[in-house]
């Protein structure tokens, strides 16, 4: 059982900061990209920012330059640091990991339950 625990969400005004961390956890052979997702309300869930293994990034266009994302192996841990925070920027986070259970397993994406953050004065 893979399961992925998201935490740091919350109520911000404008301007302002928040982190995100997302840990893995299970019996995990190796994770390969990891990454954060948002769905605002009416919206679809759209690609916020991606890590690679080996710490090769990459961002929406809309978030550049404000937040940044960083992993830690050791801990089977990403971050989303989130500066300049627009009211915009309000949905639920996701956080997403694609990995393999066993050398002799496919591939397969995993999601978390997700965390809001609101954006508000």
């Amino acid at each position: 059982q893979v399961q992925l625990a998201e935490s740091g969400g919350g109520l911000v005004q404008p301007g302002g900061s928040l982190r995100l961390s997302c840990a893995a956890s299970g019996n995990i052979f190796t994770i390969y990209d990891m990454g954060w997702y948002r769905q605002a309300p009416g919206k679809q869930r759209e690609l916020v920012a991606t890590i690679t293994k080996g710490g090769s990034t990459n961002y929406a266009d809309s978030v550049k330059g404000r937040f940044a994302i960083s992993r830690d192996n050791t801990k089977n841990t990403i971050y989303l640091q989130m500066n300049s925070l627009e009211p915009e920027d309000t949905a639920v986070y996701y956080c997403n990991a694609d990995l393999q259970l066993s050398p002799f397993r496919l591939r397969k994406d995993y999601w978390g339950q997700g965390t809001q953050v609101t954006v508000s004065s």
